[in-house]
């Protein structure tokens, strides 16, 4: 037996649309005339796959090869259905044929795209269904892609100030692995062979050794349990709340941090306001997409604050986490009408922020992660000559 849907009209001529336990399409068409209706359109039910997450850039490429095509004038079905064959990621075209099937067998694009969280967001599909609403979706469907492409942009702006001193960390550490497991040891047995007294820096090196060949299982026990502990702890609400807090605290880090999720809250919600959401329903997806636990409470508190009868610039500002330009000009653009148009403008100066933010980043950190790849590898090194030294010495004494 499988699944069939069908689209059949009634002896009135209304439209209905439903599924039927059946072995063939055959039986399905014949069980809806003896129902004396006149059959539509039926087809087998595609049995669905959990696909995997869809990377973020792809969603952007499909959003605005999509918003194009809508806004040339072509048919929704038509652009989808070319979207589904050109598409490279998998997961994505898999993804686009049921939604081809789903706005085919009568249901809107919104409620075909919220089946596949992993591909559309909340926020992606609260748009869909806002200009589906408004009768403007090609007009929608630009602007959405103008917001992925740029939230894309301050995304991979923050990642990329993240490499390198990631790679420098990266190359320290297998390089006092290297010291410690090959080198230290040849040292070891040389000192031994003198019966030289050695200096502390240089027991406390051999001791280092000593200790990551001797219990190397524990240290990679103990890596893991740290990740999966710090993990669990960040997935709680109160280990959230307390991690995002003290990223926030760093010196030039945090500033990177709180600039672009400024940015990311500003844009997202003036587009859902310029699209026709609600304010009370922009605040919410703007919150759960923030990416900051100490963002969405602020941005939460705002909402109650708007469903109270007050304004959002006033929970904004107490929470300490917005600057006071930010907090001013949302007050400004509440007063005047404009909020979307000011918080379009709060988010272009914090785009330029962040840029310089992330150059300021990278300049500090090029000298820092060098002076501690210096410290920490020099540091060995001369550990290891210090009773060389003292041999030289005595020989000549």
């Amino acid at each position: 037996m499988s699944v069939f849907e069908y689209t059949a009209r009634t002896a009135t001529g209304e439209e209905t649309i439903g599924t039927m336990d059946a072995s063939s399409r055959e039986e399905v068409v014949q069980q809806l005339r003896k129902n004396r209706m006149m059959v539509v359109r039926v087809r087998e039910q595609r049995k669905r796959r959990k696909g995997g997450r869809v990377p973020i850039r792809d969603t952007v490429v499909f959003t605005r090869q999509f918003a194009t095509m809508v806004n040339s004038g072509l048919p929704l079905v038509q652009a989808l259905d070319i979207l589904a064959r050109q598409t490279e990621n998998k997961t994505l075209s898999e993804v686009t044929k049921q939604v081809v099937y789903d706005v085919e067998s009568g249901n809107t694009l919104a409620d075909a795209l919220s089946k596949h969280p992993n591909a559309f967001s909340q926020l992606y599909v609260n748009m869909v269904a806002a200009g589906e609403a408004g009768g403007i979706l090609d007009t929608i469907m630009l602007r959405l892609a103008t917001f992925l492409e740029k939230n894309d942009a301050i995304i991979r702006k923050v990642k990329g100030a993240m490499v390198y001193p990631s790679v420098i960390f990266s190359v320290a550490i297998l390089a006092v692995l290297v010291l410690l497991i090959f080198v230290i040891p040849t040292f070891q047995n040389m000192f031994a062979s003198v019966n030289l007294e050695l200096p502390l820096p240089t027991r406390i090196v051999i001791a280092m050794s000593a200790f990551l060949q001797g219990f190397w299982w524990a240290i990679i026990v103990g890596g893991v349990g740290l990740f999966f502990g710090i993990r669990s702890y960040y997935g709680t609400d109160n280990g959230k709340l307390v991690i995002d807090k003290t990223l926030l605290g760093f010196p030039v880090l945090g500033d990177l941090l709180r600039k672009s999720s400024v940015s990311r809250f500003t844009r997202t919600l003036g587009t859902l306001l310029a699209s026709g959401v609600s304010i009370l329903d922009g605040l919410e997806i703007t919150a759960r997409t923030a990416g900051n636990r100490v963002i969405h409470d602020a941005v939460m508190e705002s909402r109650g604050s708007i469903a109270g009868g007050e304004t959002i610039a006033g929970p904004l500002e107490k929470s300490g986490v917005f600057p006071p330009m930010v907090t001013s000009m949302i007050a400004v653009g509440e007063a005047t009408g404009g909020l979307d148009e000011m918080l379009s403008k709060i988010a272009d100066f914090y785009d330029d922020e962040v840029d310089a933010a992330v150059s300021t980043l990278l300049s500090l950190m090029e000298p820092i992660m060098i002076v501690f790849l210096g410290v920490i590898v020099g540091g060995m090194i001369v550990a290891m000559y210090l009773p060389i030294f003292d041999m030289i010495n005595a020989v000549g004494a």
